[in-house]
């Protein structure tokens, strides 16, 4: 790999996504000083948040980010685990009290399908205080390890969600590790149960080899034929040719997810070396290689395909700058939905 490659897969590394994973069912115990002035003075300035309203956000931004679990699977492999966590467990923690105080149980996320993703509050201390509880966690561990629960962030599952994908659909996740949005886009292929090969299929692409391993593992456990690995610079991803009668034809993609990687700022409230080290210049410094991803992706879009644009951060740079500058460059021939 020559110079200019490791330092194109250094920078996208740098500012990868980190809400594929969960931080877990409590945090640590260690106190941090959860303040950046700068980051205060600029968003305060950029009038994202309504006046007024910026004390509130900053402490909701240093509040604990409750833990989320997504089941994994096919329709009728994930109801079975929906109703396993319901009858052995959810039913009696609604009763269980500790210390006098009662425990909230997981509660669904209510725009997520079917029930299939949850979040709760309890910390580790809270867990350690009851075996039930106990109980629960240890069967999530080994749900998580056996594929059947994912321990996913719930800002990290609306972006599969809005491609709306149907079986038919030839799908590019263009930078997919560790794979957790990969999963969910596999799973929306195989919706339909009566179908057991779908037409449609998944490119899941990553520009570090060793992440690309990542999302092997996702997909092995999920059984599917229609999932293919693929290790480029997202920015200038090869185009793809297919047979079609024939002939080849050049490959257009009916659906693409493009979660570009980012400054991460909006994951303040579990990633804590955000406090400590944010800067304006980490969203200058990535813009020009989101807006890269960005065009290589609409240029592989089928007419009449959608593309979701995605990041962690807050930052307009990062944001509705490269959206901006994506409209643009397309001249008219791309609408926002």
């Amino acid at each position: 790999m020559g110079k200019r490659s490791r330092q194109r897969q250094k920078n996208q590394n740098a500012g990868r996504d980190d809400r594929d994973s969960n931080a877990g069912w409590g945090a640590g115990y260690v106190d941090i000083v959860k303040e950046n002035k700068l980051f205060e003075h600029y968003y305060k300035e950029q009038g994202l948040v309504p006046e007024g309203e910026f004390e509130e956000f900053m402490e909701a931004m240093r509040e604990p980010l409750p833990a989320t679990i997504r089941i994994t699977g096919y329709k009728s492999h994930a109801k079975e685990i929906l109703h396993c966590l319901k009858e052995k467990y959810f039913r009696d923690i609604q009763e269980l009290e500790i210390d006098g105080q009662k425990i909230e149980a997981p509660q669904p996320l209510s725009w997520y399908p079917d029930e299939q993703a949850w979040h709760t509050n309890m910390s580790r201390k809270i867990i350690r205080k009851s075996p039930l509880l106990e109980k629960f966690h240890q069967f999530l561990i080994s749900e998580t390890e056996s594929g059947n629960i994912s321990r996913q962030e719930a800002v990290s599952m609306i972006p599969p969600l809005l491609l709306k994908i149907e079986p038919h659909h030839k799908i590019l996740d263009m930078c997919a590790a560790p794979g957790s949005k990969t999963a969910q886009l596999i799973e929306m292929l195989h919706s339909d149960m009566e179908v057991p090969f779908p037409e449609g299929f998944v490119i899941a692409n990553d520009v570090d080899n060793k992440r690309c391993y990542l999302l092997v593992h996702q997909a092995k456990r999920l059984n599917s034929p229609c999932i293919m690995v693929v290790n480029h610079d997202a920015s200038c991803i090869p185009t793809l040719q297919i047979n079609s009668d024939g002939r080849k034809d050049i490959l257009f993609y009916d659906r693409i997810l493009c979660d570009v990687p980012c400054s991460g700022d909006g994951t303040m409230r579990k990633n804590i070396d955000v406090w400590k080290k944010w800067t304006t210049s980490n969203s200058l410094h990535l813009h020009g290689l989101q807006l890269r991803i960005a065009v290589r992706g609409v240029e592989q879009l089928a007419v009449g395909g959608r593309m979701v644009y995605s990041t962690c951060s807050l930052n307009p740079i990062e944001d509705e700058a490269v959206i901006a500058a994506l409209l643009e460059k397309s001249e008219g021939d791309h609408q926002p939905a």
